[in-house]
């Protein structure tokens, strides 16, 4: 395994949807009423993903994960400002 890579395995993302109609637009897991930002908070927060998953037994391991490796992957991105030509 490469611990160096910080690049998700694209699978992951397809687990993460969004809908407009959903959760006032967040990005949420498998088109569920969970959103992204619930499973990052609740794993900053020191829940396991045991506790998670007790809580919303609806959900998969890989669920977690793939909240995670979202929000991973989105940290790391750049916004540029747009420049007047």
């Amino acid at each position: 395994m490469d611990i160096q890579s910080t690049s998700p395995n694209p699978t992951l993302f397809n687990r993460i949807t969004w809908d407009p109609l959903v959760m006032g637009g967040k990005l949420c897991i498998r088109g569920m009423r969970v959103t992204v930002g619930t499973l990052v908070g609740l794993m900053a927060a020191a829940h396991t993903p045991e506790d998670i998953l007790q809580v919303y037994p609806y959900l998969e391991l890989v669920d977690i994960y793939a909240a995670l490796a979202y929000a991973a992957w989105r940290s790391e991105e750049v916004e540029l400002p747009l420049t007047s030509a």
